[in-house]
């Protein structure tokens, strides 16, 4: 499965919208602009029907250094974090490629499952 890339975004919405790419790169570059400022002055970005951008403040707490193995402590900090919306995990949820996948998964889970055997019955 590809990456898609700002840019491809910024085709294909001006390729369904008919506007030129330069006007869409602004808009788009606009808004990711103004999420920014609300974000980092702590406003919480609602769209309907999509989903919604926060901040979060994440405790301290002690972090491992992974090249030489030093604990070193990580302090409080402000993350951003994005939740879609309802439809939004809905819809994804119903994609036929993951609903393939899916059943996959689950026909391999019932073959590794383990099967418990008591006396002459079998306990699934």
């Amino acid at each position: 499965m590809k990456n898609i890339t700002k840019q491809d975004l910024i085709h294909e919405t001006s390729v369904s919208s008919g506007h030129p790419q330069t006007e869409t790169r602004a808009v788009a570059e606009q808004f990711m602009k103004v999420i920014l400022e609300m974000l980092y002055e702590d406003k919480t970005i609602e769209l309907r029907g999509f989903g919604t951008f926060y901040t979060k403040e994440r405790k301290p707490r002690p972090a491992r250094n992974p090249r030489t193995g030093e604990i070193c402590p990580l302090g409080r900090r402000r993350v951003a974090l994005f939740r879609f919306s309802p439809e939004v995990r809905e819809h994804i949820h119903e994609m036929p490629e993951l609903q393939e996948a899916l059943n996959a998964n689950a026909d391999l889970v019932e073959i590794a499952a383990p099967r418990a055997t008591t006396g002459t019955k079998t306990l699934v």
